[in-house]
C-alpha cells in the first residue's frame, strides 16, 4: 500500500499558534494537520517552575481539563475560519471535539453541529464528525460535505476499557459507509489493550476500507510507529517532543519519520 498520510493534531489554544504551529508541521513533514477547534476555547496557564529533590529546575503545567476556558461567544468562528483557510497551505482535518469523547468544546451539541457545517461549507479539506452524533444530524452534515468535496473521518473516542480486536474490527467494518476513513482512538491501560488495536488492524488487512487505529497510554504508540505494515492510512503525530512522551501513546512527527527510516518502512 502506499504510505500513511502523516496527520500532526496541533496542540494549540488560539489562532495565531495553530498558524505558527502548522507552520512547523509543515517544514516537520507532515501531510497534513488537524486543527482542535475545541481547544480555542481553551486558557493555557503559564507553567510554574520549582525544583525538584536533585535541585533541577522542573517545569509543570496542570492538565487541560483542569484549565480555565473563554466565553463562547468570545471567538469568531467566520474569522477563524479564513484564517485557517488562508494561512495553511496542508489539508486540514477539522476537529470540534464533545467532552463526551474526551474534547473541551464548552457549548451546546446544537452550537457545536452549526459550526461543523460552518467549517464545511467554508471549504475545510477534511472534517472529523464523529459516529456518536445524532443519526438524522449526522446524514445532514455528511450530505453536506459530501457537496462540498469535503472529506469526513468517522471517529470513534473510547476512554474507558479498551475493546476487544474483534470489537474494534467489526465497529470499523460497520461504520465504513460514514466517511471517508474510520478512526478509532482508545484508552490504553496496560500492553495487552495496545495488541488489540496491532491484532483489529492486522484483521482489516485485506478489507478495503481506510481507517486510522490508535491508542493513548503506555504502547498506544505500537500502532503509529508500525503503520506502515499496518495498513493505516492516516498516522496522528504531534509536536510535542517532552519527556516520557510514549507512556502517552503520542509520537513527535520527527520521531516518526526517523523510526520509519530506521526500520526500513
Amino acid at each position: 500500500m502506499a504510505d500513511p498520510n502523516v496527520c500532526v493534531s496541533l496542540e494549540a489554544t488560539t489562532v495565531k499558534e495553530v498558524m505558527d504551529e502548522a507552520a512547523r508541521a509543515n517544514l516537520a513533514g507532515a501531510d497534513m494537520v488537524e486543527i482542535r477547534f475545541d481547544r480555542l476555547y481553551l486558557i493555557k496557564p503559564q507553567a510554574t517552575i520549582s525544583e525538584n529533590a536533585e535541585g533541577e529546575r522542573v517545569s509543570y503545567t496542570p492538565p487541560a481539563v483542569e484549565w480555565a476556558t473563554r466565553d463562547f461567544e468570545s471567538i469568531n468562528i467566520e474569522t477563524c475560519l479564513e484564517s485557517i483557510k488562508e494561512g495553511i497551505p496542508l489539508p486540514v482535518i477539522f476537529s470540534l471535539r464533545p467532552v463526551r469523547e474526551g474534547g473541551f468544546f464548552i457549548g451546546t451539541e446544537e452550537q457545536r453541529l452549526e459550526i461543523l457545517a460552518q467549517a464545511i461549507a467554508s471549504g475545510i479539506s477534511w472534517v472529523d464528525l464523529e459516529t456518536s452524533i445524532e443519526e438524522k444530524a449526522r446524514a445532514g452534515l455528511l450530505e453536506a460535505a459530501k457537496a462540498a468535496k469535503c472529506q469526513v473521518v468517522a471517529s470513534t473516542h473510547n476512554n474507558e476499557s479498551m475493546p476487544s480486536a474483534a470489537e474494534i474490527s467489526e465497529m470499523v467494518r460497520s461504520n465504513k459507509d460514514l466517511g471517508d476513513i474510520v478512526k478509532f482512538c482508545g484508552r490504553v491501560s496496560d500492553h495487552q489493550d495496545a495488541l488489540q488495536i496491532i491484532h483489529a488492524s492486522q484483521e482489516l488487512a485485506d478489507d478495503e476500507i481506510q481507517f486510522s487505529l490508535m491508542g493513548l497510554g503506555n504502547g498506544g504508540d505500537w500502532a503509529r510507529i508500525h503503520a506502515q505494515i499496518l495498513n493505516q492510512h492516516i498516522v496522528y503525530a504531534t509536536m510535542l517532543n517532552e519527556f516520557r512522551l510514549n507512556e502517552k501513546g503520542l509520537v513527535n512527527v520527527n520521531d516518526l519519520r526517523d523510526a520509519w527510516t530506521l526500520l526500513d518502512y
